[in-house]
């Protein structure tokens, strides 16, 4: 049996007990590293949690962090320190108060080799003796996903890769990879034609699919995805604390206040960029599936409130059917996750200097692609009308006292005299200001339509056959 004693007991992992001596008995089933600053989601019973604390950044922070690996009832925490002091009291405490073993892992110690040997003593108590070949896999394990399908690749003698929910090709060893539709996601692995296709685990709502090409089951393909799932989390926590980094920038892009000049002066950026934001029903879900849809592109990301921004920049790489191709891995990855309610909104490409109107257009594109009534939709800025972006950036009451101003007088008169002046005009004006066409268009006589302007353009005060005029009503209409 693998315990908490066990891992103490092995000379070349020199981890050192910082609280929890009577729980040494604990059974471990499982490892899973993790920098999420909210584990609750992900771990389970029976787990050795495996965290360098970059979620730590004061104290006080471990008492939520800790009791969530109570309550889920993990087996123990090993952990570097958050700084050079090593871990920090609070995470000790907060153990200690929750029974929870606390092991300190060596700052130079890599959690690959962690994970090698409790992988190892997990095949052993199963009764399994590693072959060669699991050993050599295994000896990859804190290597990048395309050195490690390499190495499954050869230990299988078969082209391994990994594909996303959404359809993308995360990684492969050769360029043909099967449809991640092939898979069944009610099934433990899939065979279809000469492919095994089987889940990677992990605790994302958006999963991946280990595909090989071989129709016949092996225990060493199961090892190969579980390793998978070890080099996403590892890939996860990079990008999280490069979010880190970039989160005073999107703070100040997002919330129209902060210093924004200097987070971009910090950001380094100096090529045309795009703002992309995504927006789910509860919000969580948000930053998972906008990293999917940009993972192909050089971006940086932030969440603010409920929202997922992105940075991207737009250089040759940058596809011109982006929106597209966003449309079609929703559809795709709709099979594994409940999307609805997703909007996603593009800006048109900008210097930095003009991120935060990037940004303000982004976001009116996610409101105008959550007003269709989707499940999931996204818009880009280049589709919608220069005018409603204009009108969407102007603050509420803005907009309500321009509509005022403007139009008061014939709202007043329409209410009273019950008659629809209002959609007359707005009707003249989207006909091109032709009394014919906004006739035609209304089923009366171009002679009643000339009267209805004239009579309008009285209780407006302005002259309607004036286009500077046409383009204020008009705006205030729109608003």
């Amino acid at each position: 049996m693998t315990s908490v004693k066990t891992l103490l007991e092995i000379p070349e992992l020199r981890m050192r007990l910082r609280t929890g001596s009577a729980l040494l008995g604990r059974e471990i089933s499982r490892i899973y590293v993790t920098e999420l600053p909210d584990p609750s989601r992900y771990v389970s019973t029976g787990e050795l949690v495996l965290s360098g604390l970059l979620w730590w950044r004061e104290p006080g922070d471990a008492e939520d962090w800790v009791s969530s690996l109570a309550r889920a009832g993990v087996a123990a925490l090993a952990a570097s320190g958050a700084d050079t002091d090593g871990i920090p009291d609070d995470v000790v405490r907060a153990c200690a108060q929750h029974r929870i073993p606390l092991l300190e892992v060596p700052a130079d110690l890599s959690f690959a080799v962690i994970t090698e040997r409790v992988v190892l003593a997990l095949a052993a108590d199963r009764g399994r003796e590693p072959s060669g070949a699991r050993k050599r896999l295994l000896s990859t394990a804190d290597a990048p996903l395309p050195v490690l399908l390499r190495q499954g690749a050869e230990e299988l003698r078969a082209a391994c890769w990994v594909l996303s929910g959404t359809g993308r090709v995360v990684g492969g060893t050769t360029p043909e990879a099967p449809p991640v539709e092939w898979f069944m996601p009610d099934r433990e692995r899939t065979i279809r034609d000469e492919y095994t296709l089987l889940p990677v685990g992990g605790r994302f709502a958006i999963p991946w699919i280990l595909a090989v090409r071989t129709p016949e089951t092996d225990d060493l393909a199961d090892e190969l995805a579980g390793l998978v799932s070890l080099a996403r989390a590892r890939a996860e926590q990079v990008r999280q604390m490069a979010d880190r980094a970039a989160a005073p920038l999107f703070a100040a892009l997002a919330g129209g206040g902060g210093d924004l000049a200097a987070a971009l002066a910090s950001s380094g950026r100096t090529d045309p960029v795009r703002v992309v934001v995504a927006r789910t029903q509860d919000g969580e879900l948000a930053p998972e599936l906008l990293a999917e849809l940009l993972a192909e592109t050089s971006a940086s990301f932030g969440a603010v409130g409920e929202d997922a921004y992105g940075i991207v920049e737009v250089d040759e790489h940058w596809p011109a059917h982006w929106a597209s191709i966003a449309r079609e891995r929703l559809s795709t990855v709709e099979r594994f996750v409940d999307l609805s309610g997703v909007s996603v909104g593009l800006s048109g490409p900008v210097m930095v200097d003009g991120l935060r109107g990037a940004a303000q257009e982004a976001l009116y594109a996610v409101e105008v692609a959550a007003r269709r009534g989707e499940r999931s939709a996204v818009v880009a800025g280049e589709d919608v009308a220069v005018h409603r972006l204009l009108i969407a950036g102007a603050p509420d009451e803005l907009r309500r006292s321009m509509r005022e101003r403007v139009l008061g007088g014939l709202l007043a008169y329409d209410a009273a005299q019950g008659t629809d002046l209002v959609r007359t005009v707005r009707v003249f004006l989207e006909c091109s200001s032709s009394p014919t066409a906004a006739a035609k268009a209304l089923h009366v006589h171009v002679n009643t339509l000339r009267y209805r302007i004239t009579r309008a353009s009285e209780l407006l005060g302005l002259d309607l056959n004036d286009f500077a005029t046409q383009v204020d009503v008009y705006l205030a209409l729109r608003s």
